[in-house]
């Protein structure tokens, strides 16, 4: 297909936010819009272009003392009845609008359209961030390409709303088990039900009392919740097993270790494995080039609540914020949209910040 990416679409991020909208990309399928934007940044002139699977980077050679990265991924859920995109009023309807493409569309326009910035920068278009983190195209350079990921700030794209959520909060998921003793239930005496065992930790969890903790102004909440239960082998029979999965939104104060040992301590007495972990993120906002974004947006920070690819950076000392005009409550959703204003104004707060 002849790319939509054309010279005149590049030039205005609320065009171009739709252009790249309309080429549906689910993860693990992103190939063409990732040769899209191959082209567009090749066809530039100023930039050193590298791609890596469908994982696209570019970057300036200025020799500025500074070097910042802005990084959004190009992949989507599934298309849910939401493609191609339509306008009504000041929203762009469509799949990836809000998560992330709008933020793609600002890195890309400026990629394109800003060859002389005050830093020198890179620009990360990513594979796969929507799925299983083996496939993550972030995750894939800082293994193969680390040096692509250096920098003195990272920004990513995703959808905050136009506001500025530094680092990210940590999770953790696990599984609590609970034995007993298979019986008849017409002689459930001869047996032990696991289920019923499972109260002590439902009672501890309706106990607990999550941490507010502030780092650097920003107050992030924690949480800890059953997400799942099961068990049971019939309707006669008294459960041996029972299951209750956890998880822990956890502050970037602690460490991913840290968190761990608190699960533990929490079900103390109880069999528990952690099934998935990734560690947080810190607000990451002492850096020369983030007091100078901050000014540039001219809205106070706040905590990220919830788990993004800043993480990834901050776990290589980079820090990172998070900042896109998508709203993330949107995202994911069968109605997703993102609005023609916040476009514009991402656009024009990154080219303040970025501009000489």
């Amino acid at each position: 297909m002849a790319n939509p990416l054309t010279p005149d679409v590049l030039v205005d991020p609320v065009v171009l936010t739709r252009a790249l909208v309309d080429v549906e990309s689910v993860s693990r399928d992103e190939k063409v819009i990732a040769d899209c934007v191959e082209d567009a940044l090749r066809k530039a002139g100023h930039l050193s272009v590298r791609r890596v699977g469908n994982t696209v980077m570019a970057r300036t050679k200025l020799g500025r003392d500074q070097r910042v990265i802005l990084a959004g991924h190009l992949d989507t859920v599934p298309v849910d009845d939401n493609l191609p995109s339509t306008v009504v009023d000041d929203l762009i309807y469509g799949c990836g609008t809000s998560d992330m493409k709008g933020g793609v569309a600002l890195a890309l326009h400026l990629a394109v359209t800003l060859p002389d910035p005050r830093y020198d920068v890179t620009y990360l278009f990513y594979e796969s961030e929507e799925i299983e983190s083996e496939y993550n195209g972030l995750n894939l350079v800082a293994r193969a390409h680390p040096k692509w990921l250096q920098a003195d700030l990272a920004v990513l794209l995703e959808p905050t709303y136009g506001t500025v959520e530094a680092g990210c909060q940590g999770t953790v998921s696990a599984q609590v088990s609970l034995r007993g003793r298979r019986a008849h239930t017409a002689r459930a005496w001869r047996g032990v039900n696991a289920i019923h065992a499972a109260g002590e930790v439902l009672r501890r969890l309706e106990a607990y009392h999550p941490r507010a903790v502030t780092i650097d102004g920003c107050t992030y909440r924690e949480g800890l919740n059953a997400v799942r239960i099961f068990g049971g082998v019939a309707g006669n029979v008294v459960p041996d097993e029972c299951g209750v999965e956890v998880n822990l939104r956890f502050a970037p104060d602690r460490s991913e270790k840290q968190a761990h040992e608190h699960l533990r301590e929490v079900f103390d007495g109880f069999e528990l494995e952690i099934t998935d972990s990734a560690p947080g993120a810190r607000p990451g906002l002492d850096a020369a080039p983030a007091r100078e974004f901050l000014a540039a947006v001219g809205i106070e920070p706040a905590a990220k609540l919830g788990w993004t690819d800043v993480a990834r950076f901050a776990a290589l000392g980079i820090p990172a914020l998070n900042y896109g005009p998508g709203d993330p409550a949107l995202a994911h959703a069968p109605d997703e949209h993102v609005e023609i204003g916040k476009i514009r104004d991402g656009a024009a707060t990154l080219y303040r910040w970025l501009a000489r």
